[in-house]
């Protein structure tokens, strides 16, 4: 095999709650993580020449050394000793700095295709374990579905598929730092946590109405402050009969979630004719299916 296509999907939180922080500086959190239709398109294709070459929609991820992409390659060809070179060639759709762990996902797709391309056998504690020292959400980025994360992100577990429903995501023209965010959840104490547990049980019998009563996001509270913008999403989401809508991650993603897809659709146009986002997507809660892990 000279090369490989990989779909790397986006997520958003469907809860996520900060429960305490480590002497090393990482927070220590519980979250419902999700993955989603949108993905970013990634072609892996080996070189005979030394050296990484990155081609993509946007020019300055063709930067190698600061690519979350381009790590993952560099660290498994030291660890493996790989032959040769590779281009990455990567279509960029998943917004950027944007709570969707776009360069957590591409950097997945990468260990997963450089896996597969090379033969070398690593299972999938393997790549999570790799995938770690890369970033928290790297090992759900892999492993992709539903899950309940715990620890600094890497205690993952596998939850049922939440029942069938449309997502709308848009991001505002900002990005947010994720250090910033956790830097700002610290300076007081957090008034309300999510019901990750009620979420749970939502999630098992697959109560579309239960699950979206249950969500929360601690980082909100400091994100939304800062960023009225973020607001103005999610109640012209909820105006045009968003089930529920939320900031994902750090932000400043906004999700909501529909019954449906033309009333997804409809509210998609209504935050685009008011100027709040400027990447607007409708698509689905994305699961794989045996046979099938990285379509």
């Amino acid at each position: 095999m000279d090369e490989i296509n990989i779909k790397a999907r986006a997520k958003i939180n469907l809860a996520l709650d900060v429960t305490g922080k480590r002497a090393d500086g990482y927070h220590e959190v519980r979250m419902i993580m999700q993955s989603i239709g949108t993905y970013d398109d990634l072609t892996l294709r080996k070189l005979p020449v030394e050296g990484l070459k990155i081609r993509s929609n946007m020019a300055f991820l063709e930067n190698t050394e600061k690519n979350l992409a381009a790590k993952a390659y560099d660290m498994m060809k030291e660890r493996y000793g790989l032959p040769g070179g590779l281009l990455i060639k990567l279509q960029k759709t998943i917004p950027i700095a944007a709570g969707c762990a776009g360069g957590s996902s591409d950097a997945a797709a990468v260990i997963y295709g450089v896996n597969r391309l090379y033969g070398l056998g690593m299972t999938e504690d393997d790549m999570c374990a790799l995938g770690l020292s890369l970033g928290a959400d790297v090992p759900f980025c892999l492993m992709r579905g539903t899950m309940l994360s715990e620890g600094i992100g890497e205690k993952l577990t596998r939850l049922s598929p939440p029942p069938e429903c449309t997502v709308l995501t848009a991001k505002p023209n900002l990005n947010v730092s994720t250090k910033w965010a956790y830097e700002k959840i610290d300076e007081r104490p957090i008034e309300k946590h999510p019901d990750i547990d009620g979420m749970l049980m939502a999630i098992e019998n697959r109560d579309l109405g239960g699950i979206v009563s249950c969500m929360g996001n601690v980082l909100e509270t400091v994100t939304e402050k800062e960023y009225p913008v973020i607001t103005a999403i999610k109640d012209k989401m909820k105006e045009n009969r968003a089930l529920g809508a939320m900031m994902s991650g750090s932000g400043p993603t906004v999700f909501g979630i529909y019954a449906d897809q033309e009333t997804a659709r409809k509210a998609a146009g209504a935050i685009r004719r008011a100027h709040l986002a400027s990447q607007i997507f409708v698509t689905y809660m994305y699961n794989p299916g045996e046979g099938a892990r990285r379509n």
